[in-house]
């Protein structure tokens, strides 16, 4: 099997969790560094407790689909699975990249 690492791209907090017919949990966050991506597989971390991991199905500005969004700015995430989302919570994004030998 191919090596891999992980490649940490940003970090983002939760400040409101928005429950929306059709679509589920949002996170409203602040990113706090760094750049966050669309495509990235995220950790939750609360209280300096890794609680799970997931992938990143959206990501929103303004109801207007983005790509990236960087630091200093807000935006909405929507996640794969996990529903247990909280304010407070943090978002490390990161993605897999495979070491060339």
């Amino acid at each position: 099997a191919p090596k891999t690492r992980e490649v940490l791209h940003g970090r983002a907090e939760v400040r409101q969790v928005y429950r929306i017919t059709g679509v589920g949990l949002v996170a409203g966050c602040y990113i706090l560094d760094g750049k966050v991506y669309r495509n990235d597989l995220l950790r939750i971390v609360r209280d300096g407790i890794i609680i799970g991991d997931d992938k990143m199905i959206s990501l929103k500005r303004f109801k207007d689909d983005q790509k990236e969004v960087a630091a200093g700015y807000e935006c909405g995430i929507g996640l794969e699975r996990f529903n247990d989302i909280k304010e407070g919570d943090i978002f490390e994004c990161f993605v897999m990249e495979e070491i060339k030998q």
